[in-house]
């Protein structure tokens, strides 16, 4: 065949014909090559001349068919995978700390710190100060403690400077600082709510509110600055002068552990010394919680919660220290069932050593608390296995703990005004507690749900 006066051979025409009249089906050459090859039938391409010459294009085909049909899809998938893992990184619901011995017991000592806080109510009679010198509000102070040690024993608290750290810890004093002032001025509503309910204007004395009402304007001074509580509405003002003050502690733990302990105990013993304790105004007074010494059960908690050191040494010797805390903790059942202290009258200067004041945390509070440390410390995995369902409850209470504490709170001081109004007894105490522990452990489930939604 001439064209143009150039004869060409006939493959490559059929190529050129096959090429112009190949159907668009979003193949590349080699795919389409490949397909049309193999349309041939089983005989082969024809011809030696047309094997010869079309050979190396068929092999061709076959590797741009892998490439161009099975590797895209090989990459797309592995796109898709690659992209669903980053995905659900990113969407991934945080996971929220198992049930573990300190939010356990820090759950629970916020339902005894609730009954604790409704005088009268039945189930005061069964709490932990009617069996030891101490109460909850020191195990939760301790636990504080132990939980700070927690935080910065983190990886990520672990590898911050320490003015990140200063910040972290300061951050976290303002937030329950503004919790105390929040669920304050609730409180003061619910108040004189209750006291335009129950058509009594006596309602506005209780708890140290009066000073409220009869001078608003120092006594909001008096709130914000701390030096005005409520009563039953005073460890968290304890809890922010303690985490305001943390930052000396973990810095010190950083460059010489050594020294946090006795530090601590040297601040204690000037405080019961020499009895100073910090004003109340507009109202004259000093601090329920005296920060100088309480401060004493919040380093100890973090102390005793570092894997060297205190808190290593009495692993060491579980047993021992169990074995010496059980005097300890039947002396004070003991005193406690009778309700023996020792006359501040008849003790010598300086006696706040051998009182037993909850005010300033006096020497033999402390040795109840860590009674009950030592030998109830460690006792969580015994327990765990067979009370699954309790430990979780009030391990999710002790995860929220700040949330939790200001609803029981406000829960107290309703309680009180139930039991005021409707006059108390068996059946209504126990609707009240279950009511108001109910009511606890569903701040701590929203607490965590809202976290998750967050996510």
């Amino acid at each position: 065949m001439r064209t143009g006066g150039r004869q060409k051979n006939w493959p490559e025409t059929a190529h050129a014909r096959a090429k112009a009249s190949k159907p668009s089906l979003g193949l590349t050459n080699s795919s389409y090559w490949l397909v049309k090859s193999r349309s041939l039938g089983a005989g082969g391409l024809g011809n030696a001349r047309t094997r010869r010459l079309l050979g190396p294009r068929i092999k061709s085909a076959a590797f741009g068919a892998y490439r161009g049909l099975f590797r895209p899809a090989i990459s797309r998938r592995r796109r898709v995978a690659e992209l669903s893992g980053k995905n659900a990184a990113v969407h991934a619901k945080p996971a929220m700390r198992p049930p573990n011995e300190i939010d356990f017991w820090r759950g629970l000592a916020l339902a005894v710190i609730f009954i604790d806080h409704v005088p009268g109510i039945v189930f005061e009679g069964y709490t932990l100060r009617v069996v030891a010198v101490s109460d909850a509000a020191e195990i939760f102070v301790f636990l504080a403690g132990w939980s700070l040690r927690l935080l910065v024993a983190s990886r990520q608290v672990r590898d911050m400077s320490a003015s990140h750290v200063v910040l972290r810890l300061e951050s976290r004093a303002f937030t329950i600082f503004a919790a105390q002032i929040v669920i304050t001025e609730i409180a003061l509503a619910m108040t004189a709510a209750g006291a335009i309910y129950l058509e009594n204007p006596l309602v506005l004395d209780w708890n140290n509110a009066s000073a409220v009402f009869e001078n608003p304007m120092e006594a909001h001074v008096g709130l914000v600055l701390l030096s005005h509580q409520l009563g039953y509405f005073d460890i968290l003002p304890l809890y922010v002068v303690l985490m305001a003050g943390a930052p000396i502690a973990v810095l010190l733990d950083r460059r010489a552990p050594a020294l946090v302990l006795p530090l601590s105990l040297a601040i204690y013993a000037a405080t019961l010394a020499t009895g100073a304790n910090l004003p109340t105004w507009p109202v004259e007074g000093r601090w329920y919680f005296n920060p100088g010494a309480w401060q004493l059960n919040f380093t100890l908690g973090f102390m005793l919660a570092a894997k060297s050191g205190l808190g290593g040494y009495v692993r060491r010797h579980r047993l021992a220290v169990r074995l010496a805390g059980i005097p300890v903790l039947l002396a004070g059942l003991v005193a406690a069932h009778f309700g023996w202290s020792p006359d501040p009258l008849s003790l010598p200067e300086p006696r706040l050593f051998l009182m037993f004041d909850k005010t300033y945390a006096t020497p033999a509070r402390v040795l109840g608390l860590l009674s009950i440390v030592a030998v109830f410390g460690g006792c969580y995995k015994g327990f765990e296995p067979w009370a699954g369902p309790v430990t979780r409850f009030f391990s999710t209470m002790g995860r929220n703990s700040l949330n939790v504490f200001c609803v029981g709170s406000l829960l107290s001081l309703m309680a009180q005004f139930a039991r005021f109004s409707l006059g108390g007894g068996a059946v209504i105490d126990t609707l009240v507690l279950i009511s108001a522990v109910a009511c606890m452990y569903v701040t701590a489930w929203l607490s965590e749900w809202r976290e998750r939604a967050k996510a």
